[in-house]
């Protein structure tokens, strides 16, 4: 697995298209999943394991790698499957979410392909509030299932959304009168997080479950603002990855868009990478924050809506 994560400058050039690259890998079964390279680190066999008292049941143990001591999560009994037993011929997926870094064990690890978000669609209806999924696209005419990581490590560790003391001040709502904050996220757990720790500011909220969405909601509501969609939406805060169309692409849809381009466009996401920042000039959006710090957002969404009020 040594020269699959290589391409790293080939990769970059793709952010900003609508396109990603998966890492395709399996757990038990013939069922092919896919994970965001951006969000892999590194692959590796899986290493010794040490077991730790009271562990998380999900985690299979924890790894010494580079000097890091790192969590290894069963991805496959975490998201309702069989344990992965056989360790010793299995992989680990080292990657970055939210922050942190934790390992997913793998049963096994394939290869990277290159997709558009468009061919990324969001999973079939009926699977339930208990999905793990939050997208699927098909290769080589078999279905591939993009995880729902952020639910799999809040399932483990549980992350706070309640505001400092400091921060909480439901006179914001008051003062944006009717207008409300658009939320755009394929995960419904990171959704719910933002929509909870904004509650606090006494915001109404209106929600998107990815970007195609997200714009189709916008596009109606511009259409019925005599001059600006800031009459009705006061800003939005937007995940990078989602399925049909990506945050960046959305980004400058946005600020393309003579009736939308005023509204302040908060990206929030738990893609790394020194890339973000210059994309997020590249696309227009106003700010960039990472997930998940209630209090950071809360801070973001009180600056961006004084500065609306000043401008």
């Amino acid at each position: 697995m040594t020269g699959i994560l290589d391409s790293v400058n080939q990769r970059t050039q793709l952010v900003g298209q609508n396109r990603l690259e998966l890492l395709l890998f399996k757990l038990i079964g013939r069922q092919r999943f896919g994970i965001n390279v951006f969000k892999v680190r590194e692959v590796m066999p899986c290493p010794k394991l040490t077991v730790l008292p009271k562990q998380d049941k999900f985690i299979k143990g924890v790894a010494h790698i580079r000097g890091q001591t790192i969590s290894v999560i069963d991805l496959s009994k975490a998201t309702g499957g069989p344990d992965i037993v056989q360790t010793e011929s299995s992989f680990v997926i080292i990657a970055e979410y939210n922050r942190s870094v934790q390992g997913f064990l793998v049963a096994g690890v394939e290869r990277i392909v290159t997709l558009s978000w468009k061919d990324m669609m969001p999973p079939p209806e009926g699977t339930g509030k208990s999905s793990y999924l939050t997208a699927v696209t098909e290769i080589d005419n078999e279905m591939v299932s993009i995880l729902d990581v952020e639910k799999i490590l809040n399932e483990i560790s549980p992350i706070s959304t309640e505001l400092s003391a400091g921060i909480a001040d439901a006179s914001v709502g008051e003062k944006i009168g009717e207008r409300v904050i658009m939320i755009a996220d394929d995960s419904t757990v990171a959704r719910n997080q933002v929509k909870r720790a904004l509650e606090a500011l006494g915001i109404t909220m209106l929600l998107a479950k990815n970007g195609q969405d997200a714009l189709d909601q916008l596009q109606t509501i511009a259409d019925g603002c005599q001059h600006s969609i800031t009459e009705k939406v006061a800003l939005l805060i937007s995940d990078i990855e989602m399925p049909e169309m990506d945050g960046y692409t959305l980004t400058a849809e946005i600020k393309h868009n003579e009736r939308m381009k005023n509204m302040p466009v908060i990206l929030h996401t738990s893609l790394s990478g020194v890339f973000n920042n210059a994309m997020v000039k590249k696309v227009g959006a106003d700010d960039f924050i990472p997930k998940f710090h209630p209090d950071e957002l809360a801070t973001a969404v009180k600056k961006w809506l004084k500065h609306d009020e000043v401008s």
